[in-house]
């Protein structure tokens, strides 16, 4: 089970929590409905991510066999065999289909836009200097998108820049932490982009998404939308977490190189989990009028 469970990289669902963006802001977080649609999207999304993680260790086994963590995924390994995984594959689409038949269709349109883009990323796109990234970063706009079409509510602009500008940040510093494990151990990655990269250009791109992520988020809090929605400009007190969250993870990624597991940063940093769960937690008492 634990071999499985790691096949469908069940750690990494935590990246579609994205999905539930749209419900804090909708004002409609506490009402079951609505609660419970967007809980059966973010299942969804995590069904489609476990097929794509499956898709894409298939396309790569040969060399996640050369990495020094990668060799122990379960297909690169052997624990699993391409035949077992293509079936599990399958099995996972058939359970997303039957989902899809429960959402409306333009929700749908996202969750195939997402199998779409990440199975291109898999064969083609992650070869792709630049576009490597920002395939990474509509995954996550997709993920927003979704949650909010799920519940049929509006998004702010500066809400999907802000999603855009975050997951290019942490794409980014992913590649920057390949670099320079690769450049550490004196070998050639087995993720050949990385040949186009190299550690200064990977910090301009960085600090220039860290920045946009900031401004965004900072103009979406002071935004006449989001004040007339809202009803208050308390928002703009959230800004300084957000502010916070981004130097703790280019701190943890200069100092220590642990870009490359986002994930692992998200669950095993004290500062970052206390920083994460602070800003919910104020987000939610303002947005709905507790203070």
């Amino acid at each position: 089970m634990k071999t499985y469970l790691k096949l469908f990289r069940v750690s990494q669902w935590i990246k579609n929590f994205f999905v539930f963006v749209p419900l804090l802001f909708s004002l409609h977080l506490f009402e079951e409905d609505f609660f419970t649609t967007a809980f059966r999207a973010f299942i969804t999304f995590c069904l489609a991510s476990s097929f794509v993680y499956i898709i894409n260790d298939i396309v790569d086994r040969d060399a996640d066999r050369a990495h020094p963590e990668k060799k122990n995924r379960p297909i690169a390994s052997g624990k699993v065999t391409v035949n077992t995984a293509l079936f599990l594959a399958a099995l996972l689409l058939v359970f997303i289909i039957i989902l899809m038949f429960t959402f409306n269709l333009i929700f749908n349109i996202a969750v195939i836009g997402f199998l779409l883009l990440n199975t291109l990323y898999s064969f083609w796109f992650k070869h792709i200097v630049i576009l490597d990234v920002f395939s990474i970063a509509a995954g996550f706009a997709l993920r927003v998108l979704g949650g909010a079409f799920a519940i049929n509510v509006e998004i702010s602009s500066w809400l999907i820049l802000t999603t855009m500008f975050i997951s290019l940040f942490l794409g980014v510093m992913k590649r920057h932490s390949e670099l320079s494990v690769a450049t550490y151990e004196g070998n050639s990655s087995t993720r050949r982009v990385l040949e186009h990269y190299s550690i200064d250009f990977a910090n301009q791109m960085a600090t220039v998404a860290a920045a946009g992520v900031i401004i965004c988020y900072a103009l979406y809090t002071v935004a006449t939308r989001t004040i007339t929605v809202f009803g208050t400009e308390n928002l703009i007190y959230t800004t300084p977490f957000v502010v916070f969250g981004i130097f703790r993870y280019m701190y943890l990624v200069y100092k220590f190189d642990k870009g490359e597991n986002t994930t692992r940063i998200m669950v095993t940093d004290i500062p970052m989990i206390v920083t994460i769960i602070s800003y919910v937690i104020v987000t939610v008492l303002i947005i709905y009028k507790v203070f």
